[in-house]
This record gives structure tokens, C-alpha cells and sequence, in this order.
């Protein structure tokens, strides 16, 4: 009876001390899209939506940074857009470059596409100057980072000369597919299938950690630290403390984007050219590609076919 519990006692060690060690080496850096607000012009819905964001990153002492669309900040009136990134900076958020007009890459000369990237600092950079920062981050929208070699290596060096690093995203949970078929459920006030959506899309959010997570260990060996791409829209702001509670249950730490990147794995040459994609991959498949890893993307799911589809059939 004393060596069961012994052997029980040391198993339930081996647990608690594993449990420790998965915590400690687990990390998520947060990132937000098409600040300050993506789906609307409204000034009320953008400050009610990026309040909600902004208190829940407080709550879970979650640091992030925010990509800002320019052309999103004067739509919205340029005091108010003003305001709403002050606040980011305010909290002790970052803030990045998601250029002026949120075009992408394939559509544009390398040198149209640069002078986007200029124009887009306007406003970000003028509220990260009051907190005694320059801009640092660049995101590629819909991660496009150039259909020809040429364009991919030019815009590269463009954003190098500028300063810039790439902020590159992991994970990808599909919230803007989500999100406009939300937002028709609001208005029709479908409340039935919005609250099936919600438990849906923290149920696909859990499950793409999941898939991103075993797919950077068949690639590295190992988990390394995630960077989660996520938008500014109602339905995260609505969602935004379940979704980070769901990496704290599954033992994650809140980091900056500058830790998650000093990883050795986020220094893989960037070589990759997403041709015929409506949106970039996540860079797990770019990795594996440069890397000359085999992995099947067909095992990654998809969001629920109802949910795209409710958008299509509803007016």
C-alpha cells in the first residue's frame, strides 16, 4: 500500500510539474487588424468596440498591438480615430502600419504598394510619438506579401529601409468570415443563431490553436510562441474575454509581439510567394514550404458551412 502511494504521489508530481513547465513555455503575442475599426464608420460603434477590447486586455493584463488602416481613422472623423488610438498607446499598447488603404500587395506596383505604407503613418505614428515611440511593426493586409519575387523582394527591402519588421500571424481563426454574418444576426435580431455562432466560433478559435500549435511542432520540433491574428469588430469585442481565457486554459501567456518573435523560429528566411490565394497563409505553411517540411493543410477545418452561408442568404 505505501509503494501505491508512492507511486501515485510521484505521478501526481510528474503531472503538476508538467502542467508548470507547458505554462512557462507557452506564449501568445495578441494582434488586431484594420484599427480602428473594421465593417463600420460609425464613431460610436468604433469607441464602444475598441473600449471593449481595450478593457478586457486590461482585465487579463494582455499586452498587443494594434495594425492601423489609415483611410479608417479620417472616415471615421480624424479626432475620433485620433482618440481611439491615443487610448491604445495610452494603455500600453503598440501600434503598427496596415497601410493607408488596406490594399493588397497583388493588386499594385511595388512602388504603389510603398507609397501606401508611407501614407499610412499619419495618424499611429503621430500617437505613438506622444508616448516617445516610432512606428516598428508592418502588417501585409490579408498577408500578401508580394505576387512576383521582384515585388516580394523589393517591398522587403522597402519596409527594412524604413524600419520596419514584418508582423507576421500564426493563427488565423476566420473572424471577419464570423463577424459579417454576426453583424446580419444583430440586425435582424436572429438572437438564436447569433448565440449558436458565438459557441461556434470560440469552439473553431479553440480548435485552430490546436491545429497551429501541431503543426509548428511537426515543422520545428517543438511549440514556439504563437502570434494570433485577430480584427477590431463587434464580434471579438462582444467575445474578447472568452477568447483570452481560452489560451489561459490552455496554459498560455500573454507576451509582446517583440518576445514572440525573438524566437529562433521567426528567423527563417521569408522567401515564400502566396500566388493564387485569395488570402496569404499563415506562415506555418510558409515555413514548411521554405523548410521543405511535408504537411497536409487539408487537415486544418474550415468554419461551419452554415455560418458562411447565413451571410449569402440573408438581406
Amino acid at each position: 500500500m505505501l509503494n501505491l502511494l508512492r507511486i501515485m504521489s510521484a505521478v501526481s508530481f510528474l503531472v503538476v510539474c508538467g502542467v508548470s513547465s507547458l505554462a512557462q513555455q507557452r506564449s501568445v503575442a495578441l494582434t488586431f487588424d484594420d484599427l480602428p475599426l473594421a465593417g463600420t464608420a460609425d464613431p460610436a460603434e468604433a469607441r464602444s468596440i475598441n473600449i471593449s477590447i481595450l478593457d478586457s486586455l486590461d482585465r487579463h493584463h494582455a499586452p498587443s498591438i494594434g495594425f492601423v488602416i489609415e483611410r479608417s481613422v479620417q472616415e471615421i472623423g480624424e479626432s475620433q480615430g485620433k482618440q481611439l488610438l491615443d487610448q491604445w498607446v495610452e494603455r500600453g499598447h503598440e501600434l503598427g502600419n496596415h497601410t493607408f488603404s488596406h490594399t493588397i500587395s497583388d493588386d499594385v506596383t511595388a512602388e504603389q504598394f510603398e507609397r501606401g505604407i508611407v501614407a499610412g503613418e499619419a495618424s499611429f505614428a503621430a500617437a505613438l510619438a506622444k508616448a516617445g515611440k516610432t512606428p516598428r511593426y508592418f502588417r501585409f493586409p490579408e498577408n500578401h506579401t508580394g505576387d512576383t519575387k521582384d515585388k516580394h523582394d523589393a517591398i522587403a527591402e522597402f519596409l527594412k529601409k524604413r524600419g520596419y519588421k514584418v508582423a507576421v500571424s500564426t493563427i488565423d481563426n476566420e473572424d471577419y468570415a464570423f463577424n459579417a454574418a454576426y453583424l446580419k444576426m444583430l440586425t435582424n435580431k436572429d438572437d438564436v443563431y447569433a448565440a449558436k455562432l458565438r459557441a461556434e466560433y470560440l469552439g473553431y478559435t479553440s480548435a485552430e490553436i490546436d491545429y497551429y500549435t501541431g503543426l509548428h511542432k511537426q515543422i520545428f520540433g517543438r511549440e514556439i510562441p504563437h502570434v494570433m491574428l485577430l480584427h477590431v469588430n463587434r464580434l471579438n469585442a462582444d467575445l474578447i474575454d472568452k477568447l483570452l481565457e481560452l489560451f489561459q486554459q490552455k496554459q498560455y501567456r500573454f507576451v509582446t509581439l517583440d518576445a514572440a518573435l525573438s524566437d529562433p523560429a521567426y528567423r527563417t528566411p521569408d522567401a515564400f510567394v502566396p500566388r493564387f490565394s485569395k488570402y496569404g497563409p499563415m506562415w506555418g505553411y510558409r515555413w514548411a514550404a521554405e523548410l521543405r517540411v511535408r504537411v497536409n493543410g487539408a487537415l486544418e477545418s474550415e468554419p461551419p458551412a452554415w455560418v458562411l452561408q447565413y451571410g449569402k442568404e440573408q438581406k
